[in-house]
């Protein structure tokens, strides 16, 4: 299999106020788990951070975490940490020393890499014994069932076009990815959320693929799309019950 991948034709992350606004927070069991099944707890490097969705919670158990993201307006947008250091970087250039890290990991971004020249970069720069962890969260569901059809159609049929291909490895859970890892069990997990209107469509509205329509001019699908939640959810703004199942796979480097 050919695991070699394309940078995307355009960076479709650059709102990153939005993105640190709406995109939704790991379990702290994961960064639980992850520390817990480290040799050493000293150094943590999160590639593809974004706004720190996953970096700040590293911090509650590495002593420090050097953060990076290719796109400056997400740094500039991440959540402030005393034990977190942002930098715009690329997974496979990173500015880190050679064995330096305890633990290297992406969240929600490794299938963007070019993987061979990130694993490359991580063997670099981890320490012997560190691990490597790639996490990622799949397709939501919502409890409200007119919701979730609705949703279900925009998801597939409509916006579905516009997804990158590598977006059926977020789907898969990361297991078809490559992975040329001694690889470790890790636990079940799902973020779980109550969302009011705007917080969900807020999310969608955070989408590459949703950016990618409106580039070339097919803004209607959002717009339509918004436009049948506000009916489908009424006046009341009831929050609804969201769940995004969690993968993780993790290995030793």
């Amino acid at each position: 299999m050919n695991d070699k991948r394309e940078a995307p034709s355009s960076n479709w992350f650059t709102g990153g106020a939005e993105y640190a606004t709406f995109r939704p927070s790991y379990p702290t069991q994961v960064s639980g788990f992850l520390a817990e099944h480290t040799s050493a707890t000293g150094v943590a490097v999160d590639v593809g951070c974004g706004t720190g969705q996953l970096s700040t919670q590293l911090a509650d158990y590495f002593d420090r975490v050097l953060a990076f993201d290719p796109s400056e307006s997400q740094i500039a947008s991440a959540t402030e940490h005393p034990n977190v250091a942002y930098e715009v970087a690329s997974a496979e250039a990173l500015p880190v020393l050679d064995a330096a890290a305890d633990l290297v990991t992406a969240a929600q971004a490794a299938h963007w890499f070019t993987l061979p020249d990130f694993y490359a970069e991580a063997r670099r720069i981890g320490r012997p014994g560190a691990l490597i962890a790639l996490v990622s969260y799949g397709i939501l569901r919502i409890s409200d069932q007119d919701v979730q059809e609705r949703f279900g159609r925009f998801y597939y049929d409509e916006i579905g076009p516009y997804w990158d291909p590598e977006r059926r490895y977020v789907d898969e859970g990361y297991r078809t990815m490559p992975f040329p890892f001694e690889e470790l069990d890790a636990p079940e997990l799902s973020i779980d959320a109550d969302l009011d209107r705007e917080a969900f469509l807020g999310y969608i509205g955070t989408w590459s693929a949703v950016r990618k329509a409106e580039q070339q001019g097919r803004s209607d699908l959002f717009q339509n799309f918004t436009s049948d939640i506000v009916d489908i959810w009424g006046d009341n703004g009831r929050p609804r019950q969201v769940s995004w199942p969690v993968a993780v796979r993790v290995g030793r480097l």
